[in-house]
């Protein structure tokens, strides 16, 4: 049984978080993919290349990258390195205080260039990213030409 984790699982999007895939075979090729879909239903995807330890384990904070989206060690790689499945698209989020971004990720195996419906996924999980922390009350300022917006603390 092949699982993937996050740790931790929801998170604000500026801090680290950590990606595991256990129950892999020795040495076994495998595909980590992150995607996500923005506000508008834009796609966002990243994938990375790598080969299980010894354990049955891949870390992306511990094991190369050995081609896709990114190569090496790249802790966040796969969330630093989404890209838009249609040209010229930023990934902006608008919505900051109301919802987070849902990062879905997958294990296949074997290299996966492109991923269709007939990819099965060895396992998967999803991971939330938050913009505003619990209780942060977001403020618009309009004063003049000034406009943003005051984040105030709990």
């Amino acid at each position: 049984m092949v699982e993937v984790t996050v740790t931790p699982q929801s998170s604000l999007a500026d801090r680290p978080v950590q990606i595991r895939v256990r129950g892999l075979s020795l040495s076994q090729l495998v595909t980590l993919r992150a995607s996500l879909k923005d506000e508008q239903g834009e796609c966002f995807q990243a994938r990375a290349f790598f080969h299980a330890d010894d354990t049955g384990e891949v870390d992306p904070g511990r094991h190369p990258a050995l081609g896709g989206s990114y190569t090496g060690v790249w802790p966040m790689g796969l969330f630093w390195f989404l890209q838009p499945d249609t040209i010229f698209r930023r990934l902006v989020k608008r919505d900051v205080a109301g919802s987070p971004f849902l990062i879905h990720l997958e294990v296949f195996d074997g290299l996966c260039l492109v991923t269709g419906p007939q990819e099965q996924a060895l396992g998967s999980c999803e991971a939330e990213r938050w913009y505003v922390g619990p209780g942060v009350q977001r403020v618009p300022v309009r004063e003049g030409r000034v406009r943003g917006a005051l984040f105030l603390p709990p």
